[in-house]
């Protein structure tokens, strides 16, 4: 799936078919991904993806006759190619880790904003994670001290400088702050912040706290 071709074929799921209607209409434009098909639940979705073979699904977790985590489980048995998203509410944060576990490569919340779904289905599509940009504190522990865990590949090397630009990061604060307390420029900061990034492929700051804990870089404790 790295080596996908434009555009992007995904299968959108969701029982409320005015959020599906809001979602094709902000697709129609986007030449990089194209909307394949679209179902009200997870049997529905099961089917469909055996049917049209997507390179990604976004699907909604909590839906009738079959949710998202049940048709995510059985779709990684049946495709485990295939990237998933799950689309979630501000309270669903153990549903998401549920999904997660489950198989699902990333996550959003069902108020993103264009540009965010359309950089979630290209992270995911190269066999990526994605984590939502708004990703609370409390799912980042959740994340962090689950099952789940994203990161299987060869651990890499950082140098005594990113792993403090790590734990800092862990501990919530910003560029400005970190460069004040290592005696450096925020363009360095900002420099070991993308190095870290590339290195662990994780697209922002809750990628790279969850990356901290479970590598033991850093402990809430």
């Amino acid at each position: 799936m790295s080596n996908y071709l434009l555009p992007i074929r995904i299968i959108l799921a969701d029982d409320h078919e005015i959020f599906r209607d809001g979602f094709r209409v902000m697709l129609k434009k986007q030449a990089s991904i194209k909307l394949e098909g679209e179902a009200a639940n997870g049997q529905e979705l099961v089917k469909l993806a055996h049917e049209l073979k997507p390179d990604v699904i976004v699907t909604d977790i909590k839906m009738p006759v079959m949710d998202g985590i049940m048709a995510t489980k059985q779709l990684m048995q049946d495709m485990p190619h295939v990237g998933i998203i799950a689309l979630s509410m501000f309270d669903e944060e153990n549903l998401i880790i549920d999904m997660l576990e489950a198989g699902a490569k990333g996550y959003l919340l069902k108020n993103a904003h264009k540009n965010e779904i359309i950089a979630a289905v290209q992270t995911v599509a190269k066999d990526q994670t994605y984590f939502c940009e708004h990703t609370s504190q409390k799912l980042t522990r959740l994340l962090a001290t689950s099952s789940y865990n994203p990161y299987k590949k060869v651990k890499p090397l950082f140098s005594e400088n990113e792993l403090s630009v790590m734990r800092y990061i862990c501990e919530e604060l910003s560029n400005k702050e970190i460069a004040e307390l290592m005696h450096l420029s925020v363009r360095t900061i900002e420099g070991y912040r993308d190095r870290i990034q590339d290195k662990i492929e994780a697209r922002n700051t809750a990628g790279i706290v969850v990356y901290a804990i479970k590598h033991k870089i850093y402990s809430f404790d």
